[in-house]
């Protein structure tokens, strides 16, 4: 395991590996049932849920499997995805609404159905801000299907996007349980102590799951080699900002020297990450990829 990685406490929750490790087993579901409280209306709190399988099949090798980062149903039956986005990518909103898509038609029934559907969320959680409210200072948004008076038409799919980078709070300003959720997913990486702040019994679990010198050796691995190509993305992510070429261009396109996202591409690709999850993260097409 490299120095870069020791430096570090506790595991970074943009990373694939460490989103997945505190909020994608069972072990942990208190923390992802925690957090989705948080932005969910009064009548759809969680007191439990399972985790469902995010596989996919249709007509192309891009959508047999969704890229859920988590899928996952209430005891009550509504129906969430949790998906962490690190860098735009073009249409990002129509993959959102195709993606939400297979939790309403698998709820079909065969034989006699009156065609009642579960509520079914997606929770976006983005480090980045969309071209279209990148002037606002509102980052969490709540998404529903309205009329033209603005009255909600349909009350059970919902898209609810926070924008990591608009959130600034720093630890004294902490106000609400949301506060601090979003603080732990901005700084909790660079924390080398728990905050007093984060006292709450969930922080002290979420602080025990999240401490890298327990993982096992193969967890440390995993996560070195997923850190890697974290920050290689972020890298090329912010040269293309500081280079302008992201501004005013399609949605999500990541602008960087081609030559350094084939890197992160092998990367991906010797840890046997999919296809169509590597073409998300690097831009490049499903014929580049197969032939490195």
């Amino acid at each position: 395991m490299s120095l870069s990685a020791l430096k570090e406490r506790y595991v970074n929750p943009l990373t694939d590996f460490g989103f997945k490790k505190l909020f994608g087993t069972e072990l942990n579901k208190v923390l992802l049932i925690d957090f989705l409280n948080q932005v969910l209306p009064e009548r759809h709190r969680i007191k439990d849920l399972t985790y469902s399988n995010n596989e996919h099949f249709s007509g192309n090798d891009l959508d047999r499997k969704a890229i859920f980062d988590l899928y996952c149903t209430a005891e009550t039956g509504e129906r969430f995805i949790v998906e962490l986005q690190k860098a735009k990518q073009n249409y990002f909103k129509d993959r959102s609404i195709y993606y939400a898509s297979f939790p309403i038609q698998e709820q079909a029934q065969k034989g006699d159905w009156d065609y009642r559907l579960d509520p079914v969320y997606t929770v976006g959680i983005l480090d980045f801000i969309f071209d279209d409210h990148k002037n606002e200072n509102e980052f969490l948004h709540f998404v529903e299907l309205k009329n033209q008076n603005c009255e909600v038409f349909y009350d059970k799919l919902k898209f609810i996007y926070i924008e990591l980078p608009k959130f600034k709070k720093i630890e004294s300003e902490l106000e609400s349980h949301f506060d601090k959720w979003l603080y732990v997913f901005r700084h909790l990486s660079r924390l080398q102590d728990r905050p007093k702040a984060l006292q709450e019994k969930v922080f002290t679990k979420l602080f025990e799951a999240a401490e890298i010198a327990k993982f096992s050796p193969q967890e440390r691995d995993a996560y070195e080699d997923n850190l890697k190509y974290y920050r290689d993305l972020k890298n090329v992510v912010d040269t293309s900002r500081m280079e302008g070429r992201m501004e005013g261009r399609m949605e999500g396109r990541m602008e960087g020297k081609k030559e350094e996202r084939i890197e992160i591409a092998k990367s991906m690709k010797k840890e046997g990450e999919t296809t169509a999850k590597i073409t998300r993260y690097t831009g490049l097409s499903k014929d580049e990829i197969e032939k490195l």
